[in-house]
């Protein structure tokens, strides 16, 4: 069993930046995947960003060049930095762990706020 605790959701002005962490209740050596995940109201949830265990990064279009998304093994927390946020980035942010060992697993934090204001 994996814990999420995700932070550093707010209310900022569009043009503004946020960096957003999601620390994990045990070593994150073996996820295969941590990912961000967004859903905004009325809207299914989409991928973000995702870093795989070899360092490897994937992006939405609509973040490329603005966010950033990162791991840190020694602390057991994955970040994603957005700049230069818009309205549209408005959404609940969940991080997301993906396992595959006899079994693959995903595990969710709970969620955090974005709001971005024009």
């Amino acid at each position: 069993q994996v814990q999420l605790v995700e932070s550093g959701g707010g209310l900022v002005q569009a043009g503004g930046s946020l960096r957003l962490s999601c620390a994990a209740s045990r070593s994150i050596l073996s996820f295969n995947t941590m990912g961000w995940y967004r859903q905004a109201p009325g809207k299914q949830r989409e991928l973000v960003a995702s870093v795989y265990s070899g360092g490897n990064t994937k992006y939405a279009d609509s973040v490329k060049g603005r966010f950033t998304i990162s791991r840190d093994s020694a602390k057991n927390t994955a970040y994603l930095q957005m700049n230069n946020l818009k309205s549209e980035d408005t959404a609940v942010y969940y991080c997301n762990a993906h396992i595959i060992s006899t079994q693959t697993y995903n595990f969710w934090g709970q969620g955090t706020q974005v709001t971005v204001s024009s």
